[in-house]
């Protein structure tokens, strides 16, 4: 059963195919709940008063020499300064280089009767726009609750998830951070059991 890390400041759902965005302030922790299980939630991380300093997955890997995001693991930005840390994980092994689905990539991936199809790059445009990032501000993304796994000449492969229905993990803020996600609307591969589900996004302070 997924509990909360304290006093809960902030309670919503990320609907399917959705994005959500919030600040969360230095010491307070963020609850990513899968309500229905094997739902990717895509998410970029930006310093809330500079967003020039923003989640590095290349700063990341380096720092921890291990590919996947878990408990303990530091997200930080492209300074290596920390952004957030896993705290609590119940899935135990996330993706930080598969990147984001965007109408381009479905067209090039799956055929181009996808090209209509909404997608995480779009969701993270439309929210970005709030805080005032555009294009030119997406960088690589974490892939929460996605399984990446990567063959031994480097090969990826996106495959069933291994989250189940009320799976959390749990990140804890190092400084006022722009947490943004886009709940991955992606139906063409297995990422989200092809059909996706709404999460529940959790803010306590301890």
């Amino acid at each position: 059963m997924t509990t909360t890390l304290g006093a809960v400041v902030l309670d919503q759902v990320a609907d399917a195919r959705g994005p959500w965005s919030a600040i969360v302030k230095a010491g307070d922790v963020l609850t990513m709940i899968d309500l229905h299980g094997n739902q990717a939630v895509d998410t970029l991380l930006y310093a809330a008063d500079d967003h020039a300093v923003r989640y590095s997955a290349a700063a990341t890997v380096t720092a921890q020499r291990n590919l996947f995001l878990t408990s303990g693991t530091v997200l930080r930005s492209d300074d290596s300064s920390p952004l957030m840390t896993i705290v609590a994980d119940e899935v135990g092994n996330h993706d930080t280089v598969g990147g984001a689905c965007s109408q381009e990539s479905n067209t090039l991936r799956y055929g181009h009767h996808t090209r209509h199809q909404h997608a995480c790059v779009e969701n993270f445009l439309i929210e970005g726009a709030k805080w005032g990032l555009g294009k030119r501000d997406m960088v690589s993304n974490i892939n929460f609750f996605m399984n990446v796994p990567v063959d031994a000449d480097g090969t990826l492969g996106i495959v069933d998830g291994l989250s189940a229905p009320g799976k959390s993990l749990s990140l804890r803020a190092e400084v006022d951070t722009l947490v943004l996600v886009s709940n991955c609307p992606q139906i063409n591969n297995p990422c989200n059991g092809f059909d996706p589900t709404s999460v529940r996004m959790v803010v306590s302070r301890p």
